[in-house]
């Protein structure tokens, strides 16, 4: 039997239940075609024989007694262990379709056990690529800074993030994009934890930090709003899946039981 990974774009199958409920399809064949030019990614196989994960695309709509699900909202739905590993399987799709021929040479590549690809003209290899984010929660007393980025999908705020740059630290990213889009400095930095995040391809890094100095002003080209925000009266905030929820939450419940 197979746990199927099935994706139409960022959309994940899921199979009806009875009572609103939904489960990963689990079954010996496919539960719909794939999309043309396209094969399946074995994600993980019992030596046993008992169950494996595959993960692969279509663009057919889905059968009787099945929907695709947005990804990320999968999360309100699904274990947390299944949510994980559909993000897992949706970054693996997205690295096998956009390496399909070696970037060297230009040969289509093969897809090997272990999950990497090879060259069979050149011989290199390749391996899935994650790109590095940090975000930061920064406070100021009872205070929290809080953003709006011109690329959110809905009216929340959030935290300050951007990707690592090449040749640059995990802090050294944090104190970077701090001062690019808030023009503010911070102080006694530090690491909170990471989540990996599948849309399409990245890894958050998440820390905490205080406020040092600095008047705030906001990179206009990416932030849209921002300000500081007392901890009991928050606007709209990231919802529970983002390391973001998890830092504000954090912050919010500490100062509480400080107080």
């Amino acid at each position: 039997m197979t746990h199927w990974f099935v994706f139409n774009k960022s959309r994940l199958l899921l199979q009806e239940l009875p009572d609103n409920k939904f489960a990963i399809p689990h079954a010996a064949d496919v539960p719909m075609p794939l999309s043309d030019n396209t094969s399946p990614v074995q994600v993980s196989s019992n030596p046993d024989n008992e169950t494996s994960v595959v993960a692969y695309s279509t663009d057919h709509p889905a059968p009787a007694g099945y929907t695709f699900y947005d990804l990320r909202q999968s999360y309100f739905v699904l274990s947390d262990a299944d949510y994980q590993l559909a993000g897992k399987c949706h970054e693996l799709v997205y690295w096998d379709q956009r390496t399909r021929y070696c970037g060297h040479c230009g040969t289509p590549q093969i897809l090997q056990e272990g999950l990497y690809k090879e060259c069979p003209s050149c011989h290199q290899l390749s391996w899935p690529q994650l790109s590095t984010a940090i975000i930061v929660l920064i406070s100021r007393g009872n205070e929290v800074l809080l953003v709006r980025s011109k690329d959110f999908r809905g009216n929340y705020y959030g935290l300050v993030a951007g990707f690592v740059e090449t040749g640059e630290s995990l802090e050294e990213a944090v104190i970077r994009e701090v001062k690019e889009e808030t023009s503010l400095t911070i102080r006694n930095l530090r690491y909170f934890g990471s989540q990996p995040w599948p849309y399409p391809s990245g890894l958050m890094v998440g820390f905490t930090a205080e406020y040092a100095d600095g008047e705030l002003h906001l990179q206009a080209s990416e932030l849209s709003e921002g300000g500081w925000f007392n901890y009991n009266q928050l606007p709209e905030i990231p919802q529970k899946m983002s390391i973001a929820r998890r830092l504000i939450d954090y912050w919010q419940m500490r100062f509480a039981n400080e107080k």
